[in-house]
């Protein structure tokens, strides 16, 4: 049931807009402890978290898990985040799906995304 909803997640994945696009082919957002292809840019628009992602639709539950942060966090409240805990795939339950060293690699997006938003906080 937990693959079935990530697969569903995977499914509604936001597109890129152009510019990130570009900014993507150029190898910028990149992160790089997660073994898939995975683009992240996090930013304060408003007072609100912005989230924009990429990954390959040939990693399905990495699209998934972090289509649903992006569903998730995109659009709260900057100290909201903050109450993200780091550990949240293995609170889902999702490293049994997904295995350990998956679990953590994804769970580094968290981490990133907390610490983006920190130090977008800092320069508004």
């Amino acid at each position: 049931m937990r693959l079935q909803a990530l697969l569903a997640h995977a499914k509604r994945f936001p597109e890129l807009p152009d510019d990130l696009r570009e900014a993507r082919d150029l190898g910028m957002g990149r992160v790089e402890e997660c073994q898939t292809a995975l683009y992240l840019w996090v930013g304060i628009e408003n007072g609100r978290v912005r989230i924009h992602a990429d990954a390959p639709r040939e990693a399905p539950t990495v699209r998934g898990f972090v289509g649903f942060l992006v569903e998730a966090l995109d659009g709260a409240d900057p100290a909201a985040i903050e109450d993200v805990p780091e550990d949240l795939m293995f609170k889902m339950g999702l490293d049994e799906v997904l295995g350990p060293m998956r679990s953590r690699g994804l769970g580094t997006v968290i981490r990133r995304i907390r610490r983006d938003v920190a130090r977008a906080s800092e320069g508004a």
